[in-house]
């Protein structure tokens, strides 16, 4: 029988259930997996990332998890150029790819473009993020609205300094406007996602999901979330914005530097925020993700069958 070389990718809300039903799928279809969420990159994150743990990825063999220092940022390009290594590695050896995670920013590289032709100039970056260091973010952005008269509407996080410096480099190195960056990526494409795919998202009662959400951050404060951002800010976190700002770390940076006595302070505010993500990715999921089955999963209903995630 030839290989399957879809690529098959599952998804959800944070704490939907993804990882459980992630790895029996795999085992039982001769799958691994590769990781398309932001923070598992990253070495150290690991309770408030609920990063799979060792015996999970000693059932089902994992990419792209623990492949970087907390201090060094992870971008889209190194990302994409990763996971299709990742994807041809897993096929040559005769296996299924199952890819996993709820950041859509990476999740969006298997089904369009995400990265474009443009060389990496590294004097530049570096001139670009000395001046923001020493300017701020406003002046960055001040010469990015110049560069792109016609605005920007909703293609890029102002308040995202990584993002402002990576614009700012792009419409330089290009001579072009964001929005004309956007319309070349629009048309181009490439070997990943050209690839038969197929899309699955859980989906479960929002009010049970709001009870796991609050459950899953009690069990991060009782497993040392403090006291991993501890160690974290010890370990170069805050050269790193996307995870130093990462729901879990951010607030528990700002208690630990307000010097909190009360850790359900903590709980009520990284659960409220995580609320506020998941409102966030269901929109992302219902006005971006291309054709998809969605799998309704739930405390009141049987066990899903691995089998069925996928048509």
């Amino acid at each position: 029988m030839p290989l399957d070389t879809s690529i098959f990718l599952l998804t959800g809300y944070t704490a939907v259930g993804k990882t459980e039903l992630s790895l029996q799928w795999a085992e039982q279809n001769n799958a691994e997996i590769v990781s398309c969420d932001a923070l598992l990159f990253y070495k150290g994150m690991d309770i408030g990332t609920a990063k799979p743990s060792v015996a999970d990825r000693s059932r089902v063999r994992h990419h792209l998890i623990d492949i970087y220092d907390v201090g060094e940022a992870m971008d889209i390009r190194r990302y994409f150029e990763m996971a299709e290594g990742a994807i041809r590695d897993i096929q040559d050896r005769g296996k299924r790819v199952l890819v996993t995670g709820g950041s859509g920013f990476y999740l969006k590289a298997f089904f369009a473009p995400v990265v474009d032709d443009l060389p990496v100039d590294t004097v530049l970056r570096e001139n670009l993020e000395s001046r923001l260091e020493k300017e701020g973010l406003a002046d960055l952005v001040s010469e990015l609205n110049e560069l792109n008269p016609t605005g920007f509407e909703d293609l890029l996080d102002l308040n995202n300094p990584r993002r402002v410096v990576r614009a700012l480099e792009r419409c330089l190195l290009s001579g072009k406007s964001l929005e004309e960056l956007q319309e070349a990526f629009r048309k181009a494409t490439n070997w990943v996602i050209e690839r038969k795919r197929q899309i699955c998202v859980l989906d479960r009662p929002a009010d049970e999901l709001n009870e796991r959400i609050v459950s899953r951050v009690r069990r991060m404060i009782d497993e040392g979330l403090v006291q991993e951002v501890e160690r974290l800010l010890s370990s170069d976190i805050m050269k790193n914005y996307s995870a130093s700002s990462a729901i879990g770390y951010r607030e528990t940076i700002s208690w630990l530097e307000k010097r909190g006595k009360n850790i359900e302070d903590l709980i009520e505010e990284i659960s409220t925020n995580t609320r506020r993500l998941v409102k966030k990715q269901r929109t992302w999921f219902r006005h971006q993700l291309p054709e998809h089955h969605i799998v309704q999963i739930g405390d009141e209903m049987e066990n899903v069958d691995p089998q069925a995630l996928f048509r």
